[in-house]
């Protein structure tokens, strides 16, 4: 890279951002998980989010159509279909079309996730719950800030 270009001439102020965890508020979603929307992508559909799970969470078997990168940041978890337990510092890779159910430790997890596209939710009998990708969350998100009287942060959308 030439060093007589600055950050400017390059563009990377528009491309380039920092985000604060203390200005994205934690919200209680669906009255048990703890979530903290950090960045959603309208180009791409890549969305980063943070979850707080309590003891013995389990969700719904779900599908993802892009890859997913979960890095643990306290707690323990798994998928009920796969043989391991992420631990604090670890990091899980999920490819596209994987189809799992997530269980969390008995102490609880926190987890930050970084999502491509959406995630199906399924019942028990194999149909479909809903979708969720980027948007969607990032609107349930934002109406749970309204709902538990916090601020809506904004920037999050870009």
């Amino acid at each position: 890279m030439n060093s007589s270009h600055n950050q400017d001439d390059m563009g990377f102020r528009d491309l380039t951002c920092c985000v604060n965890e203390t200005t994205r508020p934690w919200v209680d979603m669906y009255g048990i998980v703890g979530t903290q929307v950090l960045r959603v992508s309208a180009d791409t559909g890549l969305w980063v989010i943070r979850n707080r799970f309590p003891p013995d969470f389990r969700a719904p078997t779900h599908l993802h159509t892009g890859e997913v990168h979960a890095f643990t940041i306290a707690g323990t978890w798994s998928y009920e279909e796969y043989d391991f337990v992420s631990t604090p510092g670890s990091y899980v890779h999920e490819q596209a079309g994987a189809v799992h159910t997530l269980v969390i430790g008995s102490a609880g997890a926190e987890i930050q996730f970084v999502v491509n596209g959406a995630y199906v939710n399924y019942n028990p009998d194999g149909t479909i719950i809903d979708v969720q990708d980027g948007r969607s969350v990032l609107r349930s998100y934002l109406e749970e800030c309204t709902a538990q009287g916090i601020d809506a942060p904004e920037g999050i959308l870009v």
